[in-house]
């Protein structure tokens, strides 16, 4: 880990009642702790300093997400050493001479992708014109090659960002691991004078926006709460970039997501670090904004064949998916018992602790209801065309399909209900998961691949798991700990 000694536990983290269980991470493990380890999460509890010998236990505890370090903002390069990156296409130079300036980085590379009017010189600047529009991607890995600095800036065009957002993450790499570290990324306010429906949007996606990853800090892996994060605005170890090939420049969108998680395979740290925050700008017409999240459905199979198991629409336990999927078909009881029973086998799966009964129960209503959501929200946004065809030969289905698509919608807007009214709030949800559903299924035809359409079920029994036998492809488990729930928390 370095020169960290500070560290903050993932708001996921319970001990059992004598401390010699931690149960805690994304998705969440349980650890058996020694008197040692059980001294260095008090520690960690009361905001200490750790002792000298830490670094065998807090790293895998960082690996699995359950501790988050905290680094000493003096440490880390500065950014006379970072190399400021700008895909263009057709960008206001201005606006661009903005980003530079508030970078605070001492080199900038501004990558022209073809645009129909090139990009004019700029002081200090290295303007770099493609032959061809490739994309951003193509674009970014343009940039990464001219790069002569050990570290490197990504930010997009659209990206509003104040002064010195980048010192602010350089800390981080004072961990020579760190491979990757993420802003916060939120949608910006609207125009001054903007009509009805932009201001609308933007209003919605400051809500639930596909770019905004929320308050929690966390380390990037997929199949975990935090599982990609985009390259509108990203820090990153040149050297790193340059180890796993940098950009895929064949994927057109889905690019940031391919190398976030071939850098976590290789071994790198990536972190999402939402203290700082940029904007990005919303699109500004309702075709332009489902444009974008049919684009995004599309890239999931491109994703799907680089990274089996890691764009499953769907990935819970199987207990928990029967659980549901009885009470929809009209076998509430039984679902009801596949739930109890799984909650008993938990019980017995847990180490002896003082009380393991209510940690079990706790643990297991946390994965059925989490288990409740996904598979609600594969029905309305990933699976929605099957979805509909069965609601329009069954009046059960029909029910189902009304419960998923209202229900947790109006669960998420009551979060949020001083800033839009339900109706709005639900329609574009609506639209939102439906532009998603139709790029993925778009995706899937044209890639000739369902593999972005498949669930993806944990805990199944040995004679139905054929994927024991290959590595998960978020990387393995700690050996200090016990996998108890197959959903990220």
């Amino acid at each position: 880990m370095g020169p960290v000694n500070r560290f903050e536990l993932d708001r996921s983290a319970r001990s059992s009642a004598d401390g010699k269980v931690l149960i805690a991470g994304s998705p969440l493990s349980l650890f058996r702790l020694g008197d040692g380890g059980r001294r260095i999460v008090d520690l960690i509890r009361s905001g200490s300093s750790l002792p000298v010998g830490h670094d065998a236990l807090s790293d895998r505890l960082v690996n699995a997400g359950v501790l988050h370090p905290v680094f000493d903002p003096t440490q880390g390069p500065t950014p006379a050493e970072v190399t400021l990156i700008v895909p263009a296409f057709g960008a206001d130079p201005e606006r661009v001479r903005a980003l530079i300036t508030n970078s605070g980085c001492a080199h900038a590379v501004v990558v022209d992708d073809a645009s129909p009017l090139p990009f004019p010189a700029l002081d200090g600047v290295d303007v770099v014109r493609l032959d061809r529009n490739g994309g951003p991607g193509l674009a970014r890995q343009a940039g990464l090659e001219r790069a002569t600095t050990p570290f490197v800036v990504f930010v997009d065009t659209d990206i509003s960002a104040g002064p010195g957002w980048v010192s602010e993450l350089l800390p981080c790499f004072a961990d020579a691991s760190m491979a990757l570290v993420a802003p916060r990324v939120t949608a910006a306010e609207p125009a001054k004078g903007a009509s009805a429906l932009p201001a609308l949007l933007a209003r919605f996606e400051s809500l639930r926006g596909p770019l905004d990853l929320g308050p929690e800090r966390g380390r990037i892996r997929s199949s975990t709460r935090i599982s990609y994060v985009p390259a509108a605005a990203l820090v990153c170890r040149t050297e790193a970039l340059r180890a796993v090939g940098g950009f895929d420049p064949e994927l057109r969108l889905g690019e940031d997501v391919d190398l976030v998680w071939r850098l976590d395979r290789a071994g790198w740290r990536c972190r999402y670090e939402p203290s700082t925050v940029v904007r990005h700008d919303v699109r500004p017409t309702l075709a332009a904004w489902l444009r974008q999240r049919i684009g995004y459905g599309f890239s999931a199979t491109d994703l799907a064949l680089r990274h089996p198991g890691s764009v499953a629409p769907a990935q819970t336990s199987i207990w928990s998916a029967v659980s549901w999927t009885l009470p929809a078909t009209g076998h509430p009881v039984l679902g009801l018992a596949v739930a109890g029973g799984s909650a008993a086998a938990l019980v017995r799966k847990l180490p002896e602790m003082p009380d393991r009964t209510v940690q079990a129960m706790h643990l297991a209503g946390l994965g059925h209801l989490h288990a409740g959501r996904t598979l609600a929200e594969a029905a309305t946004r990933s699976w929605w065309p099957v979805s509909l065809l069965a609601a329009l030969g069954s009046r059960r289905a029909r029910r189902a399909l009304l419960v998923a698509a209202v229900v947790p919608g109006f669960l998420e807007w009551w979060k949020v209900r001083r800033s839009i009214d339900p109706a709005r709030f639900l329609l574009l949800r609506l639209l939102d998961d439906g532009a998603y559903g139709l790029g993925l299924w778009k995706g899937a035809v044209a890639r000739r691949s369902p593999a972005a359409l498949r669930p993806r079920f944990t805990n199944l029994p040995k004679w139905l798991d054929r994927s024991r036998s290959r590595a998960s492809a978020g990387g393995p488990a700690p050996s200090s700990a016990t996998a108890v729930g197959g959903t990220p928390q």
